[in-house]
């Protein structure tokens, strides 16, 4: 399983460096992926999926298996609403949601959800 991820503050990849993956940063959406893989995003704006994001997975769906969504719970119902969106649009799970960069315990719990994806 590949791992492909989009940071705009730093959260997104602060937890991707916790959780210690290699994986493929979505820049500008122009990226290629061949392989099954799960992406991590964070939330843009008032719960949109960031253009960068949709850029991607109009090219890159085909092999996206789930979302772990990254957002800020001071946005209450739109808290993580980006991977809901890709969720439903793309028929993919919504394997977690995570407040900014996470905790330890966050982390533990995405280490869980991975090692049942491969």
């Amino acid at each position: 399983m590949k791992y492909v991820y989009a940071s705009r503050t730093g959260n997104v990849e602060t937890l991707i460096g916790k959780l210690g993956l290699d994986a493929l940063r979505i820049e500008d959406g122009s990226e290629q992926v061949s392989d099954d893989y799960i992406l991590f995003t964070y939330t843009d704006g008032f719960g949109e999926v960031p253009a960068e994001v949709e850029t991607f997975l109009m090219a890159n769906s085909m092999n996206l298996r789930g979302v772990i969504v990254s957002g800020s719970q001071d946005y209450g119902e739109a808290y993580c609403k980006a991977g809901d969106v890709i969720a439903e649009t793309y028929d993919v799970p919504c394997l977690y949601k995570v407040e900014n960069d996470g905790t330890q315990e966050d982390v533990d719990a995405i280490r869980d959800i991975l090692s049942k994806c491969q």
